[in-house]
């Protein structure tokens, strides 16, 4: 199965740079709706992908926006998951100060070490049961478009970390040093367990990132990376400015990017 992650358009809260990870939360900013309307031009010209089956969505209204034309222009319904949310601010919710946001990095980057038991304060969930949400709709695609292709459209902190707890192919303590803007886009291959068993085989990860394209879907122009939010840039409190913001790509898939 090819796997499309998608990080939703702008904020108000990314605007202001707070975590706002509440259900329904808010809607897109006037950038983050140009932002969203670029995403099917661009997976149109992907090279290489299956024929689009299915759009999962998180049940936070900016992912539901930004997945909207898509949905329109590949003739599909929008299937909401609560499993695809980003991952809950607990007591920190709504706050931009960098005490608050250090915080919440630091137990999603403990999580990328090893360390999934841990939990953001006020949390209801460890980083174990984060991503056993996320991979319950893994495993639901997969099992609904087989060797097809299937988005989903979710956040920022939420991508960043189930990608690098569950691709092979990056050491998950790098991850952090890769952007993922408004409608930055992920690109993986792989497939779920017979079991299901947190997508590993014999101890092994079984997704491949072929692409990471750190940039909004519609390339520099839709780009504010002063608003992207505290999940948002490689040079941001995820990430290190000495890091590949451009984003990552598979070596033998080169040509498979965005053209």
């Amino acid at each position: 199965m090819r796997l499309i992650l998608i990080r939703h358009g702008q904020t108000s809260s990314n605007v202001r740079n707070l975590l706002d990870t509440a259900v329904p939360g808010p809607g897109l900013t006037e950038l983050g709706r140009r932002q969203a309307r670029a995403i099917p031009a661009v997976l149109a010209r992907l090279a290489g992908i299956p024929p689009l089956a299915a759009i999962y969505v998180s049940n936070q209204t900016r992912a539901q926006l930004t997945a909207e034309p898509l949905a329109a222009a590949a003739g599909l319904e929008l299937q909401i998951r609560d499993g695809l949310r980003e991952i809950d601010a607990g007591d920190l919710e709504m706050q931009g100060d960098p005490v608050s946001v250090g915080q919440y990095v630091e137990v999603v980057r403990s999580w990328l070490t090893g360390r999934q038991q841990s939990r953001i304060p006020g949390a209801a969930e460890t980083g174990t049961q984060t991503l056993a949400r996320f991979d319950a709709v893994v495993r639901e695609a997969s099992q609904a478009v087989g060797s097809g292709t299937a988005v989903m459209v979710s956040h920022g902190a939420m991508i960043r970390s189930w990608v690098g707890c569950r691709a092979g192919n990056i050491d998950p303590a790098h991850v952090e040093n890769y952007g993922l803007s408004n409608t930055g886009i992920v690109v993986l291959e792989g497939s779920v367990p017979e079991d299901g068993s947190a997508n590993q085989r014999n101890g092994e990860r079984t997704w491949e990132i072929i692409s990471w394209q750190s940039q909004p879907a519609g390339g520099p122009e839709l780009a504010d990376s002063s608003a992207d939010g505290p999940m948002g840039d490689a040079d941001g409190p995820m990430g290190d400015a000495e890091g590949p913001a451009d984003g990552f790509r598979h070596p033998a898939h080169a040509q498979g990017r965005y053209r």
